[in-house]
């Protein structure tokens, strides 16, 4: 990296720290009125905000392209603490609607700078290729955010991103690590658009891979309690018989938003976990809370809806808050494909049992091979759905991913957003379109959510 800057912060240089960026989050979200305690700062260099590229100078030039770049900046704590990381599997989220690719990232990093003076570290895995998967998680660890961005190609289709120097494989490994790497003190991800979709197909990868390993592989005498094994053992068959046995289906009626064709069947299936939404959703659309009528051709969907009912009791979060007392919450949808209601409900109930079948054994599992278990969520919860001209369109819209620590039962959270709340409705690039005001800035609601959800989440 070139002229690496030392000191954290671009308007005040050296004296940004994670309560002056805790701080300012929380004034933009506070009100949608009340200035930028930066103003004065602003006036002298928001210019350079929107005149500089990714890896054309300050604030722009944190960007990992080698593995002796990711040592190099490992060897920089302070600047990793005071910085989110923006993880890049693709070169552009899409094309907007005058034309333009979209390179969603460069607004993320454009915002947190403007808004809290907080820097950006950016790995755009399409151009770097597989890095080192243990420097990487552990300068992501111990950042202050991670962001896993948008990208055109599909997961549905590994041949989508031939072209890019990341495989799909190799993303959804990525993910899965960094859905495990959510431990105490560590960064909190929120994963965006193909983000969103990579990580509702590496929860069910997780899920699978969990259960065939203790079916095939754990051993009694691995846990010493008989009762808790046989409990343990029975409660992966139930997770492998449901998994396999689940099928996804879409809505074929514009009238109704009862589901009749079924479009994936078991957790095997390449569409299981993410498939073609029935209709494409570009631009603004609005925010409702997630619900369900019950009415399914899955005989298991029942257990997974009224399980996640009891999820979203236990966990009234952010993302719910917002939208119960906002009101009619007006987001940016930017995609095709979509996450599947059924694969959520049912890697939510999954983690559930999986959580309560380990509590118990815990210290034994600890202690063995399969020890990393413990590092799974213990819930994943549908936070809402989007509606256009008053037609259910996709229903997970957002997630809340939870971790209980077992010792402590304290709380941590990730998210996953279909939507992209870093874009406007114009779905520019602000180094395209022009930094808007702090004032435009702080009455968007997707901005709003966004920095909510960053505020809140990196003091769990």
């Amino acid at each position: 990296m070139k002229n690496l800057r030392k000191d954290s912060g671009f308007f005040r240089p050296g004296l940004s720290n994670f309560s002056s960026i805790q701080t300012l989050f929380g004034d933009f979200i506070n009100d949608r009125t009340s200035p930028s305690l930066l103003k004065n700062y602003h006036d002298e260099k928001s210019k350079i905000l929107t005149e500089k590229k990714w890896d054309n100078g300050a604030p722009y030039e944190r960007v990992i392209e080698t593995n002796e770049d990711l040592k190099e900046i490992i060897q920089n704590p302070n600047i990793i603490k005071n910085s989110i990381c923006i993880i890049e599997p693709a070169d552009h989220v899409g094309k907007n609607l005058i034309g333009e690719d979209v390179r969603a990232s460069s607004n993320i990093a454009s915002l947190c700078q403007f808004i809290s003076d907080c820097d950006s570290i950016l790995i755009p895995l399409w151009k770097t290729g597989k890095l080192d998967n243990k420097l990487l998680i552990d300068l992501l660890q111990n950042s202050l955010a991670v962001f896993v961005e948008g990208g055109h190609p599909t997961v549905k289709d590994a041949n989508s991103f031939k072209g890019l120097n990341i495989s799909l494989d190799e993303l959804q490994e990525l993910t899965e690590e960094l859905i495990l790497s959510r431990g105490l003190k560590t960064a909190p991800s929120i994963f965006i658009c193909l983000g969103h979709q990579l990580a509702a197909q590496a929860h069910i990868r997780l899920i699978k891979k969990a259960a065939n390993q203790i079916v095939n592989l754990m051993k009694p005498e691995d846990i010493c309690s008989k009762c808790h094994y046989e409990n343990l053992l029975n409660t992966c068959k139930e997770i492998i018989n449901t998994g396999e046995n689940l099928s996804i289906y879409k809505d074929d009626d514009t009238q109704d938003d009862i589901p009749e064709i079924e479009v994936a069947k078991g957790w095997d299936d390449p569409c299981f976990a993410v498939a073609l939404n029935e209709v494409p959703e570009v631009g603004q659309v609005e925010l409702l809370h997630y619900s369900h009528n019950g009415i399914h051709q899955s005989k298991d969907f029942p257990k997974l809806l009224l399980h996640h009912e009891l999820t979203s009791e236990q966990n009234v979060g952010i993302v719910e808050q917002s939208v119960t007392f906002e009101k009619n919450l007006n987001i940016v949808m930017f995609h095709s494909d979509e996450v599947n209601e059924e694969a959520i409900l049912f890697a939510n109930w999954a983690y559930g049992k999986l959580h309560n079948a380990i509590a118990p054994i815990r210290k034994n599992i600890s202690v063995s091979e399969f020890s990393w278990l413990l590092s799974l969520p213990d819930s994943i919860e549908i936070v809402c759905s989007t509606s256009a001209q008053g037609k259910l369109c996709t229903q997970v819209s957002a997630t809340c991913i939870n971790y209980t620590d077992y010792e402590t039962q304290h709380k941590r959270r990730s998210f996953t957003f279909q939507f992209h709340p870093e874009l406007l409705e114009d779905l520019r690039e602000f180094n395209k379109s022009g930094m808007p005001s702090y004032e435009k800035l702080k009455n968007d609601d997707g901005i709003r959510m966004l920095i909510r959800v960053i505020y809140e989440s990196i003091t769990d």
